[in-house]
């Protein structure tokens, strides 16, 4: 009897095999400095968002989800910087792009034309898109049908596949589950281009 307990445990253990292997993608996350990149990154990898500082030059970091490991490639948004953000690319599956929605109209307006800017890019331009308005819980914030009317991205992005949604650190679940559309963008990636 104890003998067949043994063999049990033992098949249990050693003649599954592993896990199979998540999927990985490369993905690049830009937006411009203050738009919440690194707090967002930060609080998807379990770590704390407080004390954050803002990103100069890039940061890689592996975020996992339940059914992909998403390799972000997290370039920082002050102007000395950005110049440099198409030497990074090359090799992206994907592409994040957060903005602060609770910004000045100028900094909107900076925001917009660096979305633009990526949308047009050669090596980015037939990538699916994240587009996260960030800072949803501020007051000024404007609502994610604001930012897609701003931003012009029915006429700009018909054809790409792209989704826009709202987020706040204060609310992960929600983030997640935009990245999850995300991760479904980045896995199907013969499907029709999605929209809100």
């Amino acid at each position: 009897d104890i003998i067949l307990q043994v063999t049990t445990c033992f098949r249990a253990l050693c003649c599954k095999g592993p896990p199979a292997p998540r999927p990985e993608y490369d993905v690049v996350c830009i937006g411009l400095t203050g738009a919440g990149k690194t707090s967002l990154l930060s609080r998807l990898c379990s770590e704390g968002s407080d004390g954050v500082i803002p990103t100069t030059g890039f940061s890689i970091k592996a975020v996992p989800f339940p059914n992909a490991i998403l390799n972000v490639k997290e370039l920082g948004g002050a102007n000395n910087i950005k110049k440099y953000w198409s030497r990074y690319y090359q090799g992206s599956q994907g592409v994040i792009f957060v903005l602060d929605s609770a910004s000045s109209d100028e900094d909107l307006e900076a925001a917009r034309n660096e979305l633009h800017s990526a949308l047009q890019h050669p090596q980015l331009c037939i990538l699916p898109f994240l587009i996260l308005a960030n800072h949803q819980d501020k007051p000024a914030a404007r609502t994610p049908n604001q930012i897609k009317k701003y931003f012009e991205l029915e006429p700009l992005a018909r054809g790409k596949r792209w989704i826009l949604e709202g987020s706040a650190i204060d609310n992960m679940e929600a983030v997640k589950e935009s990245f999850g559309q995300f991760i479904s963008l980045l896995e199907d990636k013969d499907t029709e281009p999605a929209r809100i």
